[in-house]
């Protein structure tokens, strides 16, 4: 490939100004009032530079961006686009990344992240702060390090997860997901989980009403359930809590293992009592 061309502190306006660009290093340059400015682009590195209006980065491949802002209007800004990395940047603008592959997002903030990282595959991400209700909806294949997550509805259908050393304030996380994985995080939310397959928690500390409900498959292992009431309903699991657990409705089945229970509900007409053995350690009691 021939040396990239190189842009320095541009300023365009208008419809797509640079459609169809390829093999370029822009630096410093602001992308104005007029839609998808870079539409259809490859191969293009950017540095300091700034997206004000709409759909500034679609059907694009090979992508870098270091040190760059989208503002308010910068919206729906990566859409349909490969292969794309983000590092070092601001993202103010609604809806980003949808229906990408092999998207990395590194020291990155969405301050109004709603409807944002929709049914992308191949997503890491690192050291990233987002707002914004149903994040990362029925996207896959994701790794995570250090989300700091403010929204509801989060990973709703995501599936094969990994998500180490977060923080996520969200009512009905993970619902209807698949494969997900957490890692040394905490999660403070209403109904957690439901409706989920195969959701692991490992060293993790929640609070939540009515959470991990509907769950085929829940794991918990070395984790601490804060005001965490009415839990486990119709859940199969194998849980090793660390405390005491507030309240336990009706699980479907498995283990349950706490120091304590403080309300245990197990409703005949509902549930088989018998399918679910609850291990209390501090109370030295045990239920088959």
């Amino acid at each position: 490939m021939s040396e990239k061309r190189e842009i320095r502190r541009g300023f365009y306006k208008g419809e797509r100004p640079l459609f169809q660009a390829g093999n370029l290093r822009i630096y410093d340059t602001i992308f104005d009032e007029g839609e998808s400015p870079l539409k259809e682009s490859r191969d293009i590195e950017l540095y300091g530079s700034m997206f004000k209006w709409k759909y500034p980065l679609w059907y694009a491949k090979n992508i870098t961006v270091k040190n760059c802002t989208w503002f308010e209007m910068g919206r729906a800004g990566v859409w349909y686009t490969d292969h794309i990395t983000v590092e070092d940047s601001a993202i103010e603008a609604p809806k980003n990344f949808r229906r990408c592959h092999d998207v990395t997002l590194r020291d990155v903030s969405f301050p109004n992240a709603a409807e944002t990282l929709w049914q992308c595959d191949g997503v890491q991400m690192e050291n990233v702060m987002a707002k914004g209700d149903y994040f990362a909806m029925n996207s896959q294949n994701m790794v995570v390090r250090n989300l700091t997550l403010y929204g509801n509805y989060s990973f709703d259908g995501a599936k094969n997860v990994e998500i180490h050393d977060s923080r996520l304030l969200s009512k009905d996380a993970f619902w209807n997901s698949e494969n997900v994985t957490v890692y040394d995080s905490f999660i403070s939310g209403e109904y957690l989980g439901w409706n989920a397959k195969n959701l692991t928690l490992i060293n993790c500390t929640i609070e939540s009403l009515q959470g991990m409900c509907y769950i085929d498959n829940l794991v918990m292992k070395n984790c601490k359930l804060i005001n965490t009431t009415l839990a486990f309903e119709y859940s199969t699991v194998d849980v090793q809590i660390d405390g005491k657990i507030d309240s336990v409705m009706n699980p479907s089945g498995g283990r349950i293992c706490a120091d304590s229970i403080g309300e245990l509900i197990l409703e005949k007409d509902k549930v088989d009592p018998e399918k679910t053995r609850i291990i209390c350690k501090a109370d030295a009691w045990e239920c088959a």
